[in-house]
């Protein structure tokens, strides 16, 4: 039994949404997946009973406390032990859960993820795991990272084609993923001073089936499965991809390759590199976003990916 914690309380439209899309979530997924709600439950207690939904099927765990979207992280965490996000945590930490997913404050869920799990030994950095469609395949790729390290050395950069291989090899079942570096050129010798000793890493890595640099033109492609840059390269192009879906459906032009870049569809992007898995969620989240964000972390959950990073950097 996979045993997801969802915050309740975090996102823009919470609670409301949030304990729509677990509801949801109930329904179609299987009986081997349990969802709990983590917050105020004097909100959530009477929204469950209004869905006909009683607590022995989605359980509440009460969390008086709330993180807003807008609070400092570290500060955050530090005065609000009593807040959702910090139980949702917590509540890994202890075992009690398998997953914890919010859509709530991300710098607070990076944050508490540190203190609280601490990084895996061996990572030098955590990040934040995106989904990127990948054309051909219908189907998404790594980008690693997309929002934690706004700065990288190339030793992070080098770690992180180690630990995207593993995400994507576990996850999607991929043997060989193929790793690909974000540069200003396809040759050696472009890119800024990080990306160049990042190349020669990233190259020496026998555990990496490394393709050399990509350009921009590459990220929809499928020149390779996953793609290491830096936290603000990632994000640009993560919130880039997201801009793609309203624009196209607006047109006219919508298909199974563009229906992936509705964020909706994806749920929810995993910090890796800690001691448990946690699941971050788009701040805008609906019910639909929040369903899939519960799937994901159930994906994620099934693929042992801590582990597989633990055992990986074992060696």
């Amino acid at each position: 039994m996979i045993k997801i914690a969802v915050d309740a309380m975090g996102g823009d439209f919470a609670p409301k949404v949030a304990i729509e899309g677990a509801i949801q979530a109930r329904k179609e997924m299987g009986s081997d997946i349990a969802i709990i709600l983590i917050g105020q439950e004097e909100i959530i207690k009477p929204t469950l009973s209004s869905f006909g939904i009683s607590e022995s099927i989605i359980p509440v765990i009460h969390a008086p406390e709330v993180i807003g979207m807008e609070e400092h992280g570290t500060n955050a965490i530090r005065s609000k032990q009593e807040s959702s996000i910090v139980k949702g945590i917590g509540a890994v930490a202890q075992g009690k859960v398998d997953v914890f997913a919010s859509a709530g404050n991300t710098g607070a869920m990076m944050v508490g993820s540190v203190f609280i799990l601490k990084t895996i030994e061996g990572v030098l950095r955590p990040g934040i795991a995106g989904f990127l469609p990948k054309e051909k395949s219908n189907s998404y790729r790594i980008t690693l990272d997309v929002g934690a390290n706004a700065e990288c050395k190339p030793e992070v950069l080098a770690q992180f084609a180690e630990i995207g291989s593993i995400v994507t090899k576990h996850l999607y079942g991929i043997a060989t993923p193929r790793v690909g570096l974000m540069s200003l050129g396809t040759e050696e010798g472009k890119g800024n001073t990080t990306t160049q000793s990042a190349y020669s890493l990233i190259k020496e890595n026998a555990r990496v089936n490394f393709v050399g640099n990509i350009e921009g033109r590459n990220v929809f492609d499928d020149t390779c499965d996953v793609i290491i840059c830096d936290g603000f390269v990632g994000n640009v192009m993560l919130k880039m991809g997201e801009s793609i879906y309203p624009f196209l459906k607006s047109r006219g032009f919508v298909d199974d390759f563009v229906e992936l870049f509705n964020w909706e569809n994806v749920g929810g992007s995993p910090i890796v590199g800690i001691n448990g898995n946690i699941v971050i969620g788009h701040g805008a989240s609906t019910s639909k976003a929040i369903k899939n964000m519960i799937r994901v972390s159930a994906d994620l959950a099934k693929a042992d990916l801590v582990n597989q990073i633990k055992i990986s950097l074992g060696k």
